[in-house]
């Protein structure tokens, strides 16, 4: 029997995973696109066989994929002082050091790939690096050149000019510097976005399309006419150009700043999160939008303590933001499982460009409560001044976040307009189709007791009222009084005073 036990012992053969085993599980989660799971696995192989330069180089492009360049750097440093011949070392090497901003090294491991492998798989990016670096240091060569002092010069008066809203003078200004110099694709874009922001999106599409003929691949180029295809709804060329971007790998972090800022615009936010936030890792912006954007495409990205870190640091740069977070009014329930119309950019739009003031109205409403606020303001057709009445502008404004002076009588009538709608916000789980004539009521109802000179004193009341006179009159159940006097801490005469003083302003009473 012990022989027998003895013999059985010596044929169990013991299994102890080793790195190749853990390389291989994560090679099939990468396969799967199982990327927590294939990075878990890659450190425990680089930890189980630190000597295996193969493992080593897959581990710091997982590392670099993570944005995690240092990290990255080191691993496939140690890869390629391993096997200082690999060409995939090589490469891996000449890009992570781009990232660190180690233009000199990026460089050389790109020159030393290509003597490697003159035609190998990552021949054409490293082309893509040497003329990159190329590029920076001939700019900074030529900096000194009359030339390049008078572009500069002209570049940022346009710059200030568009940034003042005097398109038509920036376009004068633009048209006459790319005439000079025709090769100056940076003032072509910015004359795109000129004839853009003045409405003449045939003469900006056409301008894209000339710098992408005369310099294929302009990053901003592309960037602008994903942006112009998003505000018109072309659907087929959006479909393309956001393929296009997909593909994309930006090495300078101007051109990862346009492409991040392009893709969180048309709610492409996690690959928008990927590339702006590659940058925060390694540099410290000092530019409001870039945290403006960052904020927006890590919060919809589900990175929320990311997105409360980059607007804190956009409040420190203009205290003027502080509170107007784009995710300030929408509940995490809503932006997960219910969609409101206050998070629905097409439904704002139809509001905002309606024929009927209240709607208008109601569509400002929804627009200072949107994460697509800055989106439609932007757009060079959407608003317009002209078409408002001093009311819509209010509620405009209101949405703007103006400061309101509560001193004057017509400003302080129209807080408290605009209060019982924030009531309502505040007492609805969420602001749904099924919900929405609520509050259309309430701004057909206000707009006319608003233009009689009614003051809205006290605001609990008048939204008890709406409700009641909504729900009294959409509901088969049986609605009383009683019920929204205790929901609003009021007593059911106030609530009939006030459902009176409301009757008076409904559409039917006009003759």
């Amino acid at each position: 029997m012990e022989k027998k036990q003895q013999k059985e012992k010596n044929n169990i053969v013991s299994f102890i995973p080793d790195g190749e085993y853990y390389f291989n599980k994560a090679i099939k989660a990468l396969e799967k696109d199982q990327m927590d799971r294939a990075y878990k696995y890659m450190k425990r192989a680089a930890e189980l066989s630190p000597d295996d330069a193969h493992v080593l180089m897959h581990y710091g492009l997982l590392e670099m994929n993570a944005q995690n360049f240092e990290k990255a750097y080191e691993l496939i440093h140690t890869a390629y002082c391993m096997e200082p011949d690999e060409p995939e070392h090589v490469y891996y090497l000449a890009e992570v050091s781009g990232y660190l901003g180690l233009m000199n090294d990026a460089k050389k491991y790109a020159e030393k790939y290509l003597e490697l492998e003159p035609d190998g798989y990552y021949a054409w990016e490293a082309k893509e690096i040497i003329d990159y670096v190329h590029f920076e240091q001939n700019e900074i060569d030529d900096f000194d050149e009359e030339d390049s002092f008078e572009q500069i010069i002209m570049q940022e008066k346009a710059r200030r000019l568009m940034e003042e809203k005097q398109f038509h003078e920036a376009i004068e200004v633009l048209e006459n510097l790319v005439d000079q110099y025709p090769e100056l694709w940076p003032a072509y874009n910015n004359l795109s976005l000129a004839y853009f922001y003045v409405g003449d999106l045939e003469q900006s599409k056409a301008i894209l399309n000339h710098v992408l003929r005369e310099n294929v691949g302009n990053l901003h180029a592309l960037c602008n006419l994903t942006i112009i295809a998003y505000y018109e709804k072309d659907e087929p060329a959006l479909h393309y150009l956001v393929d296009v971007l997909k593909k994309v790998h930006p090495f300078d972090f101007d051109s990862r700043y346009k492409l991040g800022a392009t893709l969180a615009l048309i709610g492409e936010y996690d690959l928008a999160y990927k590339w702006l936030h590659s940058m925060s890792k390694l540099m410290m912006p000092n530019d409001p939008g870039f945290y403006f954007w960052l904020s927006q495409a890590a919060y919809f990205s589900n990175h929320v303590k990311e997105a409360e870190r980059a607007w804190e640091m956009l409040t420190q740069l203009d205290p003027s933001k502080n509170g107007m977070e784009p995710w300030r009014h929408i509940k995490r329930k809503e932006l997960s499982e219910i969609p409101t119309l206050d998070q629905n950019r097409d439904y704002i739009i139809k509001k905002i460009s309606s024929n009927y003031s209240a709607h208008r109205m109601f569509g400002f409403f929804l627009l200072g409560k949107s994460a697509f606020k800055q989106e439609i303001i932007s757009h060079p057709k959407l608003i317009d001044l002209s078409k408002y009445n001093g009311l819509e502008k209010l509620c405009l404004a209101y949405a703007l976040n103006h400061q309101f002076n509560m001193n004057n009588k017509v400003e302080k009538n129209f807080i408290r307009l605009i209060a019982v709608a924030e009531e309502l916000f505040n007492n609805v789980e969420a602001l749904t189709l099924e919900i929405q004539h609520l509050f259309q009521m309430w701004f057909v109802l206000s707009e006319k007791a608003f233009l009689n000179g009614y003051e809205f004193k006290n605001v609990k009341a008048l939204t008890a009222a709406v409700e009641y006179m909504y729900y009294s009159t959409v509901s088969s159940k049986k609605i009383t009084k009683k019920q929204f006097a205790e929901k609003y801490g009021i007593t059911v005469s106030t609530l009939t005073k006030y459902v009176d003083q409301l009757l008076e302003f409904l559409p039917f009473n006009e003759e």
